[in-house]
């Protein structure tokens, strides 16, 4: 099992942090910071950790902003190469949670430190409190670093925009209306990167979820004359739909029909499993139609929750163009290994197969309870 990000993010980190600050302002108490810094990390996880060391950094640097982010800027160590940036990034952390807050106040100089920070790491978190309150303003900064000759300010202007970034919190204004968001993606839907174009993957996934019709609208107008990469873009902003079953974005792939098919031949084993084992679950799909079919076969899960309802998964399986009477047979194994994303729980689990966002019932499999 990988080790947890956080037992990275120690002693170890502030001390950088203090070395990087000591050498361009030697009045820096570099011993004073990391004990004040050090004093809680033990007990919290990750972000919590960087908001410590933001705090710290705030008691031991010089009190006017302007100043201290002038000292953080001379600190920062070399740019990121192009694509995504390791774990080593992840140093400066506590200095975007230090700019989204005590800088919230300094418009100006908070946007050109986090466009110095974002080369190093990502201004995702902290750009977020400056689209709220100077929303305008950002927005204009953020149109021309879409033209950026570096990737990751480039990236910055779609994944600091999500309406839904992870870790984050939601940017409510742009899950209302998201135009002003979808502006800047169009700016970046081809841009000469994939780091860049998956993050507007990514955001176009998050507009989807609250405007259906939008993400569909604007698949159908961007997959007109679309190169294999934008191509690729929208299939991979469309996987949420596509898994609600959602017939716009099915339409905009290909897959809007509704299937002519039977499932044939199901199998899952085996039927009573045990947690941290696995279940096999296999079909045949065939055709009853008199023409070829475009379809697009999926498989879910609804996975029972400890007070007994349940929740649906979604597995991907392929695509296929299926000729009259024609068959092709599916096979997946699942996991029911406990997973901090996913507790299993005893009970029937039902299986459907999705074909074109159809939903066809094919089983159950049990969890066996420990004492069964």
């Amino acid at each position: 099992m990988a080790e947890p990000l956080k037992n990275y993010f120690g002693p170890n980190i502030t001390a950088r942090i203090a070395e990087m600050i000591r050498v361009v302002h030697p009045p820096f108490d570099a011993v004073r910071f990391t004990e004040d810094a050090n004093s809680r990390l033990n007990e919290l996880e990750l972000l919590p950790r960087g908001w410590v060391i933001a705090d710290a950094l705030h008691r031991h640097l010089p009190p006017d902003f302007g100043d201290a982010a002038a000292i953080l800027e001379a600190s920062l160590g070399p740019r990121l190469p192009p694509g995504e940036g390791g774990m080593g990034s992840f140093l400066y952390l506590p200095h975007v949670f230090f700019v989204a807050r005590y800088g919230i106040d300094h418009l100006g100089t908070s946007l050109d430190l986090q466009y110095e920070l974002t080369k190093r790491f990502t201004a995702e978190f902290s750009i977020r409190p400056f689209l709220e309150r100077y929303p305008e303003q950002t927005l204009t900064r953020l149109r021309a670093w879409a033209h950026d000759p570096d990737v990751h300010v480039r990236r910055l202007v779609s994944e600091g925009t999500r309406p839904r970034l992870p870790w984050a919190p939601r940017l409510r204004a742009f899950q209302k209306d998201p135009r002003p968001v979808l502006e800047l993606l169009e700016l970046l839907k081809d841009d000469p990167e994939l780091y860049v174009r998956r993050s507007v993957a990514n955001n176009l996934n998050d507009i989807g979820k609250d405007h259906p019709e939008l993400l569909a609208d604007t698949c159908r107008r961007w997959l007109e004359g679309a190169s294999m990469e934008r191509q690729w873009l929208v299939r991979h902003a469309t996987r949420s739909a596509v898994k609600r079953g959602e017939a716009a974005a099915l339409q905009v792939l290909g897959y809007g029909k509704k299937p002519a098919i039977r499932i044939e031949g199901v199998k899952i084993t085996p039927k009573r499993v045990a947690i941290g084992d696995s279940v096999e679950v296999s079909f045949e799909v065939r055709s009853t139609a008199r023409h070829k079919q475009s379809l697009l076969i999926d498989f879910r899960v609804h996975y029972v929750k400890a007070d007994g309802s349940t929740t649906p998964k979604v597995f991907k399986l392929d695509t296929v163009e299926l000729d009259p009477s024609a068959s092709v047979r599916f096979r997946k194994k699942i996991s029911l290994r406990q997973m901090t994303t996913r507790v299993h729980c005893p009970g029937k689990h039902q299986v459907d197969v999705l074909a074109n966002g159809v939903v066809l019932p094919a089983g159950t499999f049990v969890i066996k309870k420990r004492d069964d």
